[in-house]
């Protein structure tokens, strides 16, 4: 643990590390993701472990949806970065001629970021890939309900990077309480609304920017003409991976009338098909984190409207892949959030009914999913509800690509990240006109008489 004397001093050196220049250049930058990266393989068995022992990840979804999507990541940035460093060339209006315009991204500085507990490897290192390739420094808290998970990633940050570079900082919410009171230069938080509230609240206090990483509750549609069968396996797909504690999983379905009784029967049969019919002895379905949030889900679920699952047991954190039908917005699977394998169906006959549905919830869908064959269908809704990003005929699937830029709108999040959109948002983008000096444009300067004229047929 660190006491606010040893935080303070941490966060100056990293100050005055940053302003040594040193972080700036593509070869530090470089040199740096690669040390990272091979350390993340290095690590890659401890990381399984940790991840096995705090959510009780199976290999194969600690592979994908962490290790695996880090290296994929720092992939990708190393072999990018180089092309966006390069300035950005810019048009520049007849009325600052002769001259050249352009964009630099600039680094912002010190960065704070604050990882949740569902994807703790990801989330911890996908914006300190970010940080690192826009030439920042950056101090990380991880969430201290994943200790495992925490003391292995403490352990390689230590091992391969300075302190005054990238430091660790363990410990609980005292510890982020003090983090908050620092000058940072950007804040990168992942988590719920109701601590983000908390950040971005902190933030304000030093004028920091932040970019928050939030939720809100998801629907996915199942429309009329859609392949059952494909939104049956993808829905069960992303909503029960890691127990369902994941930002974008579908939070709830509403099926359209017509379709929603074969959609409840093929769904029941495909949690059974690939959970077995008891789920807590497949390799393959993880665990609720700890014990509180086990009795909260608990919670949620109504036993008279489930048609499959509903099962849990405290001691192993266990709650089976559960589907509930009949629900309504005033249940308390939908009033409160899930972040569980609780899967509540609602049927609806229009479109209104869906858009109603949703502006009824407090916050603003982080992600959105819509089963359609139509394109007229997939544009209305689209266009209609307003959320984070999505996917049509998928789930999950927007966050893997490197290539869409990744957050929230409103309060479900602000700020985005990923790939090119990562490396823009812990830059500075400065803008630059260079005028030239052999030619000077007297027609700014006064005195002005007989000159409007010729601005208006300019400046129109």
């Amino acid at each position: 643990m660190k006491n606010e004397q040893e935080i303070i001093e941490i966060v100056r050196k990293q100050h005055m590390f940053f302003n040594s220049s040193i972080t700036h250049t593509y070869d530090f930058r470089i040199n740096e993701l690669k040390k990272l990266k091979e350390g993340i393989k290095k690590f890659e068995s401890q990381f399984r472990a940790a991840l096995k022992d705090d959510l009780g990840k199976s290999e194969f979804e600690s592979y994908i949806t962490e290790i695996g999507f880090v290296l994929h990541d720092l992939t990708n940035t190393i072999k990018h970065l180089k092309k966006w460093m390069k300035p950005k060339r810019i048009k520049t209006p007849l009325l600052s001629q002769p001259a050249s315009s352009q964009v630099l991204f600039t680094p912002l500085g010190v960065n704070l970021i604050i990882s949740p507990f569902n994807y703790p490897i990801e989330l911890t290192f996908a914006p300190l890939i970010a940080a690192i390739a826009a030439g920042n420094t950056a101090v990380i808290k991880t969430s201290e309900l994943t200790p495992t998970c925490s003391m292995e990633i403490q352990k390689l940050i230590d091992e391969i990077f300075d302190p005054a570079y990238v430091a660790y900082i363990p410990g609980k919410v005292p510890e982020t309480t003090l983090l908050l009171k620092q000058k940072f230069d950007h804040i990168f938080f992942t988590g719920s609304p109701r601590v983000g509230s908390i950040v971005m609240e902190a933030a304000a206090k030093h004028l920091t920017p932040v970019t928050l990483e939030l939720g809100g509750k998801s629907p996915c549609i199942v429309h009329s003409d859609a392949k059952i069968d494909i939104a049956v396996n993808r829905i069960v797909y992303g909503k029960f991976m890691n127990a369902g504690q994941t930002c974008v999983a579908p939070d709830y379905v509403m099926v359209h009338q017509s379709i929603k009784e074969e959609f409840l029967e093929k769904i029941k049969q495909r949690i059974i098909t690939i959970y077995g019919d008891d789920a807590s002895s497949s390799p393959d379905f993880g665990r609720i984190v700890n014990e509180r949030h086990h009795s909260r889900i608990v919670n949620l679920i109504d036993q008279d409207k489930v048609i499959v699952g509903g099962q849990f047991n405290k001691a192993d954190r266990y709650i089976a892949p559960t589907v509930m039908k009949g629900v309504t917005l005033d249940d308390n699977v939908m009033t409160e959030e899930i972040f569980g394998p609780i899967l509540p169906v609602m049927e609806y006959g229009n479109f209104d009914e869906i858009l109603d549905t949703i502006a009824k919830l407090p916050q603003h869908p982080l992600a959105c999913y819509i089963f359609s064959e139509s394109k007229t269908v997939q544009h209305e809704l689209i266009s209609r509800i307003q959320f984070g990003g999505g996917c049509v005929n998928h789930c999950i699937q927007h966050f893997v690509n490197p290539n869409l830029p990744f957050g929230g709108v409103g309060d479900s999040g602000i700020g985005i990240y990923h790939g090119f959109n990562g490396f823009e948002r812990f830059s500075h983008k400065k803008s630059i006109l260079k005028a030239a000096s052999w030619f000077d444009l007297s027609l700014i300067y006064p005195p002005y008489k007989g000159k409007i004229k010729v601005i208006r047929r300019i400046m129109k």
